[in-house]
């Protein structure tokens, strides 16, 4: 795609403070989603190590995740930036605005991924530095170039380039890739749809505007809320995989059970109300702000299981 800038863009990015231009780049790595990405990073980290990591092992990893999850960001704006002036949710971001030309978050999103790679396989190991790579990749080439304008399960397989934390993290610590870190990547594969989908379902008018076929834009209130509940459940279940399969103790087993059932509910909540025609978009939205909260409760007691009992299984 051209980087060429707009006499009007590229005026107004080289018009722009220092403190201003710090601020859009950050914008462009999107950092919300990087902190719901480190959320995973950390306790699965603790969790293979069973106790703490080096703190430097720790830094690196988050650092160089953090950095291999903002250059994928940055890249997902610069190739919607035509898309992004269409919907209001994604008006205000640097590429849309001008604060930042599209070829400065080029090659800003190309030296963070390198960073990136470099302070993981130097940091970390190799295999955490090709995961990484794997991340940037799968997000922006499969997700964002091939996927997001083609089909309505965009979200669902180009959602896999945010389970790729738990598998970075995992290998970090101990330079392989093992069944506990399979199991946290499907449990956040199988949790994508049931978070993202209500949040669709809320913009729906913002991605039909950008001719984007996200599911919850497309298919109607009925037909999401189905879909939320079967992820939902399969979300669940697969979380129980960590107590045969993983070793898991009381700690995680509890909360797993716990939060999971709640999260559960709240998605029947909103099957129940599609089909009574009442879905306001609160209802929706509440079930997007809960899956966040039940995968918080669930990687918290991922950190602390190992330093509380022993494995439910026995394993």
């Amino acid at each position: 795609m051209s980087t060429t800038d707009t006499p009007l863009n590229a005026s107004r990015a080289s018009g722009i403070g220092f403190a201003r231009k710090a601020k859009a780049y950050l914008a462009l790595t999107k950092p919300r989603v990087i902190e719901l990405l480190l959320v995973s990073t950390l306790p699965t980290m603790i969790y293979a190590e069973r106790g703490f990591p080096s703190i430097g092992l720790i830094l690196a990893t988050l650092v160089g995740g953090a950095f291999a999850a903002g250059s994928a960001g940055a890249f997902n704006c610069y190739i919607d930036r035509d898309i992004d002036k269409l919907m209001h949710r994604t008006e205000n971001r640097p590429l849309v605005t001008g604060e930042v030309t599209p070829r400065e978050a080029l090659v800003f999103s190309w030296l963070l991924g390198a960073a990136a790679i470099v302070i993981l396989w130097f940091g970390a190991n190799p295999l955490s530095a090709w995961l990484g790579l794997g991340a940037i990749f799968f997000y922006v080439v499969i997700y964002t170039m091939i996927l997001k304008r083609r089909t309505a399960q965009n979200i669902v397989w180009g959602g896999a380039a945010g389970c790729f934390p738990v598998l970075i993290a995992w290998a970090a610590v101990t330079n392989s890739v093992e069944w506990p870190a399979v199991i946290l990547f499907l449990v956040i594969f199988l949790w994508t749809p049931p978070h993202y989908w209500p949040l669709s379902m809320r913009y729906g008018e913002d991605y039909r505007n950008a001719n984007v076929p996200m599911l919850g834009a497309i298919a109607g209130a009925k037909v999401v809320s189905v879909q939320v509940v079967l992820y939902a459940w399969a979300m669940v279940a697969s979380s129980l995989l960590m107590i045969p399969a993983g070793g898991a103790g009381w700690v995680y087993t509890a909360t797993a059970v716990i939060a999971g059932a709640w999260f559960l509910y709240e998605s029947h909540a909103l099957y129940s109300r599609a089909h009574r025609e009442d879905i306001p978009d609160k209802r929706a939205m509440k079930v997007f702000h809960g899956s966040i909260s039940y995968l918080t409760l669930l990687f918290i007691a991922l950190a602390v299981d190992p330093f509380v009992g022993s494995a439910v299984a026995g394993g």
